[in-house]
């Protein structure tokens, strides 16, 4: 048993005591006092909040950036051919090695769910059967959802259906689409109806590169709504990037946006890689080229935000710290009002935790798994401001990762 003293809730204007026992929080309130031979954590007043959720990276590419060649456009495009190159030197150790780094680092920023996308447009599935094998090796530190994602397409790549089917049977918990990436707009259409259908029949979810391209007229998102709302998919579904949607004239957009709240289909914006990588083929002005977060959230749409590359062939950078993804997207999505601060690390967390369908898993409630971060800050919208560490992270009543507390001295 334990009890966490004097702790911040964001819902709770005064300090709270947790008590926990059995790996789950069991009471939440004010003042509880301390059981006989429980442990006591004091929070000092600092911000608990459920784990951080990564609901989109590409792990088997992470650490990679340069190998062979940088990508010294920043466009996705060569991003593509030259994870081209360095996908056919992959091996199940290379794969395993990188991954293993990376994940211990989000960990110390409090991440315990990640939801990565696997390149299988590889005949072999290399990444892919690393990955697997990661995803169970790793279960009691982290949560991993794995992708089938075809980075070169589905219909414009060889036996890109018989790949996706093989991820399938191994065990994906999700398939994904690049309907931009496709030779045609026929095929766009096609691979989306192929994908939908297919996790409809497997009872598995969906999370498609979406429109991640500036050009207004790519619209596969109106094409994997109306597949999900009429196979009755619904949250099921993520569309992931629609950064096309920056640049949707507002007639269209305001029509597409019925049949987006119809759907009930999730968004994942990648505001940090996104920034970096769109308005490549713009002079000035120059697109953010991030999809409407403010518009779809304010519309009761369901968005979350990702990190999407760590130093790999679409971003040099990348730690895995969420705070950055979270501070950037305010700043490029224009919500930096009040409320809209203090409640942006639900793109990170209970909006995350919907995208990837965690339900009654995930939450500090009585009765839910006793998964938690403490952040050395008061307030969520410090945390952001000085950048504070999670001094603890805490995964079904267990430490897993800590950090010391800034100490900071002036000397004048």
């Amino acid at each position: 048993m334990m009890l966490v003293h004097n702790v911040r809730l964001p819902e709770s204007p005064e300090p709270v005591d947790v008590r926990i026992a059995e790996a789950r929080f069991t009471q939440i309130g004010a003042d509880l006092g301390v059981h006989d031979g429980e442990e006591v954590l004091d929070a000092q007043g600092r911000l608990m909040l459920p784990p951080f959720i990564e609901s989109h990276i590409h792990l088997d590419s992470v650490l990679t950036a340069g190998q062979p060649e940088p990508n010294l456009s920043g466009t996705l495009f060569e991003g593509i051919q030259r994870w081209a190159q360095r996908k056919a030197t992959l091996t199940v150790d290379d794969v395993k090695e990188r991954v293993n780094r990376v994940v211990r680092q989000q960990a110390g920023f409090g991440v315990q769910f990640v939801r990565t996308h696997v390149d299988v447009t590889d005949p072999q599935l290399t990444a892919l059967r690393a990955l697997l094998e990661l995803r169970e090796e790793l279960a009691e530190w982290m949560t991993i959802q794995i992708v089938a994602f075809p980075q070169e397409g589905i219909c414009s790549f060889p036996d890109g259906r018989e790949l996706m089917t093989k991820a399938a049977d191994l065990g994906v918990d999700v398939l994904g689409a690049i309907p931009h990436f496709e030779f045609t707009r026929e095929y766009a259409v096609e691979s989306l109806n192929f994908v939908c259908n297919l996790a409809a029949e497997r009872g598995l979810l969906v999370d498609v590169h979406c429109d991640e391209i500036d050009d207004e007229a790519s619209r596969g998102l109106e094409t994997l709504a109306t597949r999900a709302y009429e196979l009755g998919l619904g949250s099921r579904v993520t569309a992931s990037h629609t950064t096309a949607m920056h640049s949707y004239n507002n007639a269209y957009f305001t029509r597409l946006l019925r049949l987006l709240q119809m759907s009930g289909i999730n968004f994942v914006s990648n505001p940090v890689v996104n920034t970096h990588l769109q308005g490549r083929a713009d002079t000035y002005p120059k697109r953010r080229g991030v999809t409407r977060v403010k518009e779809l959230t304010e519309a009761g749409i369901n968005v979350s935000f990702g990190q999407d590359d760590i130093q790999d062939p679409w971003n040099p950078l990348g730690t895995g710290n969420l705070r950055d993804v979270v501070f950037t997207g305010l700043y490029v999505t224009q919500m930096l009002g009040h409320e809209q601060i203090e409640n942006s690390h639900r793109f990170v967390t209970s909006n995350a935790a919907r995208t990837l369908g965690l339900g009654d898993e995930y939450g500090i409630e009585v009765g839910r798994p006793a998964s938690f971060v403490l952040l050395d800050a008061d307030t969520w919208s410090q945390a952001l401001n000085w950048n504070a560490g999670v001094v603890a992270s805490y995964r079904n009543g267990k430490l897993i990762a800590r950090t010391e507390p800034v100490r900071r001295e002036v000397l004048f």
